[in-house]
């Protein structure tokens, strides 16, 4: 829900917090306004808006956001609301307004509805979509100048994460090989009616253009098992008897399919359908645990190797982990770069990861 300054009226002794006119707040639906006035204006300030751009605002409640940033002199705001009671009350605040053929309001579930072109989005989002709406919008195309959005803290702080931090995770790398993120301002929860249970930040996404070229794919499914033991070293991840298992697999496949030694780093483009995948992927990216899972994967040493196929592919996976240097490394202290550069090492030798 978008912020700005609310009523809160109480009824027979065990009323919440409405809007004007009586309507209940949901909290299960993310309606949490932003009641400071100051905020909403250093979020408009720090957009950077120009008066060409079309602004998409997602989850606008009662309008004070939206009133905000039609008065900013955009060209235009398409509001994506899901609640028809809000619809019906941004439409009655807007009637007749003298900026309101510059608003749009579309009624829907931004996750599944197709959005319209916009050059920015501005928005206070329910937090319990952060996940997939984060990936939805970075892949959609044309691409867009920026986002300025909400988060829980948390999450953001995820975003924003750098090699070597507690909360770097697989969503802080997924993020910023797809966009440059930064950290705009931190926001209490006391600045919310209702308040929510935790802080909040506000985040810029700026979308790399072009995309990395990258197999997505190929990617995140590296990425995938080297975080699945953050800490531990890379040697001692792609020793583990399932990691080995499934490479093989893939390794075999692309022979038999004579591909093996022709696929190449930048031969497949990173495509936007790519990037959706990662919207369904809420529980495993958003609130990743930091620490240690149990150590419950079995290392695959010399005695589980059969035949000299076996023990002959596993001195393959190290060999390629030693050339860059990476055996020693830990996924938790790892680059944009260091990751884009081992994947293209194992592309090269014909070791995939879908």
């Amino acid at each position: 829900m978008a912020g700005g300054k609310i009523q809160k009226k109480r009824q027979g002794g065990g009323g919440g917090a409405r809007l004007q006119g009586g309507i209940p707040f949901e909290k299960s639906k993310g309606q949490h306004i932003l009641k400071n006035p100051a905020l909403v204006d250093s979020i408009i300030a720090k957009a950077g808006l120009k008066p060409t751009d079309t602004v998409l605002e997602i989850g606008p409640g009662t309008g004070n956001l939206t009133k905000r940033l039609l008065e900013a002199g955009v060209k235009a705001v398409v509001a994506v609301e899901l609640d028809p009671r809000m619809v019906l009350e941004l439409s009655r605040r807007f009637q007749g307004h003298p900026l309101s053929s510059r608003l749009k309001v579309i009624q829907g579930d931004v996750l599944k509805c197709d959005l319209p072109y916009f050059d920015i989005c501005v928005a206070n989002i329910p937090y319990q979509i952060s996940s997939p709406l984060t990936f939805k919008l970075l892949s959609h195309r044309p691409i867009f100048r920026c986002a300025v959005i909400m988060f829980q803290r948390e999450f953001a702080m995820r975003l924003v994460a750098q090699p070597g931090d507690t909360l770097y995770c697989r969503l802080s790398v997924n993020v910023q090989l797809l966009s440059r993120v930064s950290h705009l301002l931190k926001v209490g929860r006391n600045n919310f009616r209702p308040p929510p249970k935790v802080d909040s930040s506000v985040v810029r996404i700026e979308p790399r253009k072009p995309l990395p070229p990258v197999s997505f794919k190929e990617w995140d499914g590296l990425v995938r098992v080297c975080f699945n033991r953050k800490n531990k070293t890379l040697g001692a991840i792609f020793k583990q008897k399932r990691v080995l298992e499934l490479l093989e697999k893939n390794y075999k496949t692309m022979q038999s399919l004579q591909l093996a030694q022709d696929s190449e780093m930048g031969e497949e483009k990173m495509s936007p359908g790519d990037v959706a995948v990662l919207a369904n992927m809420v529980e495993d990216l958003s609130m990743e645990t930091c620490d240690e899972k149990e150590d419950d994967e079995m290392e695959m040493d010399d005695a589980d190797m059969v035949g000299d196929d076996r023990a002959s592919f596993k001195e393959k996976i190290m060999g390629i982990l030693q050339q860059g240097d990476f055996a020693e490394k830990r996924s938790s202290k790892l680059s944009q770069v260091d990751f884009l550069y081992l994947l293209s090492l194992f592309n090269k030798a014909g070791v995939h990861f879908s």
